[in-house]
């Protein structure tokens, strides 16, 4: 996340800067893709849209608050939709967006897996139960090789405690097409309150975004340990870290 100092509105020449600019977000991110799709250089994308070459470069470097007008005009030399451009669709499932013209799908070795999940977040729980497969999200923290989650004790994901289950965790790059998943399977077990403090620390606790007391807390000790990542060919993995 990038702090206010980072966030700058461009008045370069023949820059648009409206009374009111969208969400930097990454737009800038998304016009370079899409403009590379494309094989279009900024140059011709500029001459095309009205903007200058040294604003468009500008939006492709660094977040920067946009105005409408100036999307819509890049929208139609790109070929894409203003929606696009700005990330639309926020309540859609993620992978809307087109693939990126040469992908290379790799496999990740399992330290480059734990990396991946060493910041916790927001992963799925995949076990059976009476009634059939279940797959549940949950937040997360992957502290020393391990998985660790909070439920309530009469939810579904308590449940796991004692049983084989999957834990799997992904991020999409809609921007850049790119992304990469890691499945873990492994035993569950229930852990207290005081083990999880001693074995890991307070800082590796997770905090449930549903709020309420959840104070069961699930260990996956995993027996496996596999992940992929798709990236374009012109994209490092190292440029693929969350």
């Amino acid at each position: 996340m990038t702090g206010e100092d980072d966030v700058h509105e461009y008045s370069g020449p023949r820059g648009r800067a409206q009374d009111q600019p969208t969400n930097p977000g990454d737009i800038g991110r998304r016009i370079a893709h899409r403009r590379e799709q494309l094989g279009l250089s900024p140059e011709r994308v500029a001459s095309r849209s009205g903007a200058a070459v040294d604003y468009l470069e500008h939006l492709e470097s660094r977040p920067a608050a946009v105005g409408l007008e100036t999307i819509i005009s890049l929208a139609g030399p790109l070929g894409t939709s203003v929606r696009y451009l700005l990330g639309g669709g926020p309540d859609l499932p993620p992978g809307q967006a087109s693939p990126s013209v040469r992908p290379v799908m790799e496999e990740l070795q399992p330290w480059e897996c734990w990396a991946k999940m060493e910041p916790g977040g927001v992963g799925r729980v995949a076990l059976s139960t009476p009634e059939g497969p279940r797959i549940l999200p949950v937040n997360y923290r992957a502290p020393d090789g391990t998985v660790l989650y909070r439920t309530t004790a009469p939810s579904t994901a308590a449940t796991a405690v004692g049983e084989h289950v999957a834990f799997e965790v992904d991020r999409l790059d809609e921007a850049l097409g790119s992304g990469w998943s890691v499945l873990v399977t492994g035993l569950a077990h229930q852990v207290t309150e005081a083990d999880a403090m001693e074995w890991f620390g307070k800082h590796a606790d997770p905090q449930p975004r549903a709020g309420g007391r959840r104070d069961t807390r699930v260990r996956i000790r995993p027996g496996r340990i596999t992940g992929r990542i798709i990236r374009t060919v012109e994209t490092k993995p190292s440029d693929d870290a969350p």
